[in-house]
């Protein structure tokens, strides 16, 4: 039921109300999309808390599988306090977690119409204080009927494991990092998506009865960035590097 040492308070069910597909009319209500729905679900009134919280988890069967690419998904994320929306990436199993990378493409929390960029590759502790790189986004519309295009490029070195990351927002970069040393290839990871529920980033707070819906749509995997590889340099020589957090 607690997930990564963050007090999460929901359980991730296979359950067709958590997750679905679905038409998804645009705002303008001239073309509709399929869909990924998911809900995090939330009533106080059942005792049994791992039935008062359900939520969903998916996760990719196969990794990123190129050396280099780009990654985007247009999210239409829930915004409430005590809940946690995330689009974000792992290696495949059996890995050693946190030691081998994560990256978080999309995340946001109690709220805050903030996105969170993140790469972090250590435990947040004296030791590895440097081991993370973290960019704060405004980003309003970030529940809008639209959505928000989120996007991660890579380009990655086979031989010596040196690599360029960049993430985007609607196709503005916003953060830029080197792959660390020792993290597994970018080929390995994995897509997740998730919500999760109250824990130490909600501050320990729940969230009010209710269903909290992600929507997502074009989630695709493309050989470069749009633009090309020429436009990923020039985003990566122009992009703010991610800050160093403790």
């Amino acid at each position: 039921m607690y997930r990564w040492g963050n007090n999460e308070a929901q359980n991730y069910v296979a359950s067709s109300a958590n997750s679905f597909h679905r038409r998804q009319a645009s705002r303008d209500g001239n073309t509709t999309t399929e869909a990924l729905i998911m809900r995090a679900i939330i009533d106080h009134t059942i005792n049994d808390k791992t039935q008062a919280y359900t939520s969903a988890r998916l996760s990719s069967h196969r990794g990123l599988g190129q050396a280099r690419g780009c990654l985007s998904a247009r999210i239409t994320a829930p915004v409430a306090p005590g809940i946690w929306p995330a689009f974000w990436l792992l290696p495949q199993d059996p890995f050693v977690w946190p030691n081998e990378g994560e990256v978080d493409i999309m995340e946001s929390w109690n709220g805050d119409p903030d996105n969170h960029s993140c790469l972090h590759w250590g435990h947040y502790n004296g030791q590895d204080w440097n081991k993370h790189r973290v960019l704060k986004t405004r980003t309003p519309h970030l529940s809008s009927v639209d959505g928000v295009l989120f996007s991660f490029a890579w380009s990655e070195d086979q031989a010596t494991g040196n690599g360029k990351l960049v993430w985007y927002i609607d196709d503005v970069p916003v953060m830029r990092a080197s792959k660390p040393a020792g993290t597994r290839p970018m080929k390995d990871f994995r897509i997740l998506l998730n919500i999760a529920v109250g824990g130490t980033l909600n501050k320990g707070k729940l969230p009010e009865n209710g269903v909290y819906e992600m929507v997502v749509r074009d989630l695709e995997i493309w050989d470069a960035p749009r633009g090309g590889w020429p436009a990923f340099e020039r985003d990566w020589s122009r992009t703010a590097e991610g800050k160093h957090t403790s």
